[in-house]
This record gives C-alpha cells, sequence and structure tokens, in this order.
C-alpha cells in the first residue's frame, strides 16, 4: 500500500466557534464539472466530527516545505484535548470563515459536503470545491517525501539483550519480548499493528 502515491494535507473544520484540524492522506478531484474532490477521514479524528457536522472543510496542500513540527501540531496530538491552532502563526481564515494553512502548503480549497459514505472505520467526503488559491510553489508533499526527507530517522535502540519493537509513524521504541496486541503509541496514537521488530 505504501508504493501507491499520497499527498498530505491538512483537514480543517470548525462548529459552535472551536476550531481543528488534522493530517490526511487522501484527497482527489472527483469531477471537474462541476468541480468536486473527495476526502476520507478517520472517524476518531476530532476533525472528522467537526467536517460531519458542520458540512464544511478547507483543505491545505502541503509542499516539501513543511517541518515535521507541523506534523506533530497537526498529526500527533487530538483536538479534543488540545486548541492546535493556538500560538500558530501558519495560517490564515478563508472566505468561508475556515482556517487553512500557510505555513509549509502550497495551496489551499474550501469545500461543502454534498454526499457522504460510511466505510466502517472512515467516511468519505464527497464535496464541491467553492474557493480554491495557490499560495506557494515549492512541489507538494508525498507520503514517500515525508518518510524520506521530513520524517525524522528514529534513534537507534543501544544494543541490548532486550527487544524492541519501533513504531513505523513516529518512531517510538517499545522494549519487550512480545508487543501487546493492543498496543497504542503513546506519541502518535497508532496501533500495534504498525510497529515493527527491531
Amino acid at each position: 500500500m505504501y508504493r501507491l502515491t499520497y499527498g498530505l494535507f491538512v483537514l480543517t473544520s470548525r462548529l459552535d466557534g472551536r476550531d481543528s484540524g488534522c493530517i490526511i492522506n487522501t484527497a482527489g478531484q472527483v469531477t471537474s464539472e462541476p468541480n468536486r474532490i473527495s476526502i476520507a477521514v478517520n472517524k476518531a479524528n476530532f476533525t472528522h466530527d467537526l467536517v460531519l457536522k458542520s458540512g464544511r472543510f478547507n483543505i491545505s496542500i502541503l509542499s516539501e516545505r513543511a517541518s515535521f513540527d507541523l506534523f506533530k501540531r497537526f498529526g500527533f496530538q487530538s483536538g479534543r484535548d488540545v486548541d492546535k491552532f493556538a500560538g500558530f502563526d501558519g495560517c490564515a481564515r478563508s472566505a468561508n470563515g475556515l482556517w487553512y494553512v500557510t505555513e509549509g502548503a502550497n495551496g489551499y480549497i474550501s469545500a461543502t459536503v454534498e454526499q457522504t459514505v460510511d466505510l466502517g472505520t472512515h467516511t468519505l467526503f464527497i464535496a464541491r470545491v467553492d474557493d480554491m488559491e495557490t499560495i506557494g510553489d515549492a512541489p507538494s508533499a508525498s507520503y514517500a517525501y515525508y518518510q524520506s526527507s521530513i520524517k525524522p530517522r528514529p534513534a537507534q535502540p543501544a544494543p541490548s539483550q532486550k527487544t524492541a519493537w519501533r513504531c513505523t509513524v513516529c518512531g517510538y521504541i517499545y522494549e519487550g519480548e512480545e508487543l501487546p496486541p493492543d498496543f497504542v503509541c503513546p506519541l502518535c496514537k497508532h496501533p500495534a499493528s504498525d510497529f515493527e521488530k527491531v
């Protein structure tokens, strides 16, 4: 699956005066006449609920200039627990009143949901494009580029007699002979299936 080409985006929405955003890697054009896009969002994300209830969202297209700090801000913490926009100056409000990311992004798209499809763990949103703008000329970041050039390489564990398991998403190291099947990474909240034995 990692051989498929994915872009990386910050999805933002707002409901009842509360803003949030999360990293997603599934957004694409569906039709050009009328102009529609689709996004798939994990139901566990707080931003998913904002999009579902408000019916509006922005997609900020991340570029190769995006920093790992941007991914940590929007990807490694939940909007249920923190205000991801607090103290963050790399954003602006679009005409629809939602934030979009300007730092490390090369464009944004504002959209209104027209249809939803329940995919079990995710919801597929089909949306009408209301507005869009190019805000930079750096190439768009792919998931492969993120893995090779943005995400820091995890520190190699010191040689020991212990077995270690590394999170393939953030690099967190768990030490133990067996990784519990219900283990969740304390940094990025990914499940045991995203760990590899090192």
